[in-house]
């Protein structure tokens, strides 16, 4: 399995691209980040992360996408901006036809670290190692955008096998028929007979 992590952001848009399946190791094909100028208008700042995993993509033709789900922050215009750039990540494999999954920041570290609280110098170190690096990806972003793929690695067959047994069980479990409605009866109108 091949996936191309998305750490989103507007200024630094954090992209690995990591090959290999569950229980076994793992190869980082690529890390890099998408830089916009800060001063650059929102519209062509967009269209650069637009270009950048588009090229990523073209590169890599990955057979998945994850990205990081965007979560609640205290600073609107940070949050708004990650959202932007996520949209546009999704939009670019959307486009492809590559399905997309989205993994909350909780969800990589844990799967990582062992730990949904680690900070970013152990995720690096967690991705240094399962990757066999010589050292962490620098900056964060990278580091970040490995882990989500590795994340996404990890977890997929897990959670298809989940999604396989949901169905199968939805197809064997007995359908109760529709009792259909009788049709109402013509009421009787106040003071006359029926």
């Amino acid at each position: 399995m091949r996936v191309l992590g998305v750490d989103p952001g507007l200024t630094r848009c954090g992209i690995g691209v990591v090959e290999g399946v569950a229980g076994r190791p793992l190869t980082m094909l690529g890390v890099g980040v998408v830089r916009t100028p800060a001063d650059a208008g929102l519209g062509h700042r967009l269209v650069a992360v637009e270009r950048g995993i588009e090229q990523w993509l073209d590169e890599h033709r990955p057979e998945y996408v994850a990205v990081e789900r965007v979560f609640s922050q205290h600073n609107v215009r940070t949050v708004m901006g990650t959202a932007q750039a996520s949209a546009v990540a999704i939009l670019c494999a959307s486009r492809r036809g590559i399905p997309v999954a989205l993994h909350t920041p909780s969800e990589v570290k844990a799967a990582v670290t062992g730990s949904g609280r680690a900070d970013k110098a152990q995720v690096g170190a967690m991705v240094t190692r399962l990757l066999r690096l010589a050292a962490p990806p620098k900056p964060a972003d990278a580091a970040d955008a490995l882990a989500l793929a590795i994340c996404h690695i990890w977890r997929a067959p897990a959670k298809n096998r989940l999604q396989e047994a949901a169905a199968l069980h939805a197809a064997r479990a007995p359908r109760t028929p529709r009792t259909p409605t009788a049709p109402h009866a013509p009421h009787a109108s106040k003071g006359r007979p029926a």
